[in-house]
């Protein structure tokens, strides 16, 4: 029972870092388009960061696989084969020539995989929360009845 808060607390992490690195991302390609940064620049900080978001997000795939999640799984399933195929024929990185040319293309990519992921984010919030695994680590914050009784008899007078 203690692993699987553990579970939910990685696939938070793990999403979250995934939601970052897609942003991060899309503002370098938004910077690009708009001249606040040059070619060079852009495509080698996107290109520092696109194998461990692909590292990172087949781990979770992985991970939710072996778990037995397989609605999220299915959901992470086909971006980790699209980053797979682009992994095999050698087109992950962003070429600093070409860059101008697949501008638009490679934002609508992390447009959508951003979106994934935040729906991703949605359901392992909904699916802890129900699961009222958190509900011993949140417990100092939530107040006991007693407190509601001392509070209610300091609103009387």
């Amino acid at each position: 029972m203690a692993w699987e808060v553990i579970l939910w607390i990685i696939f938070f992490i793990i999403n979250m870092v995934l939601i970052a690195s897609n942003l991060y991302q899309i503002v370098c390609l938004s910077d690009l388009e708009s001249d606040y940064m040059n070619p060079y620049e852009s495509s080698s900080r996107i290109n520092a960061v696109v194998v461990p978001e692909m590292v990172l997000h087949g781990v979770c795939s992985v991970l939710l696989l072996v778990t037995g999640y397989w609605f999220m799984f299915l959901l992470t399933l086909p971006i980790a084969i699209y980053n797979s195929m682009l992994y095999m024929n050698k087109q992950h990185l962003i070429d600093v020539t070409e860059v101008f040319r697949y501008v638009d293309a490679e934002k609508k990519y992390r447009i959508a995989k951003l979106a994934v992921y935040l729906f991703l984010f949605i359901l392992v919030v909904i699916r802890s929360m129900i699961a009222g695994k958190f509900s011993t680590i949140l417990e100092p914050f939530h107040p006991t009845n007693e407190d509601l009784d001392i509070l209610s008899h300091v609103l009387e007078f």
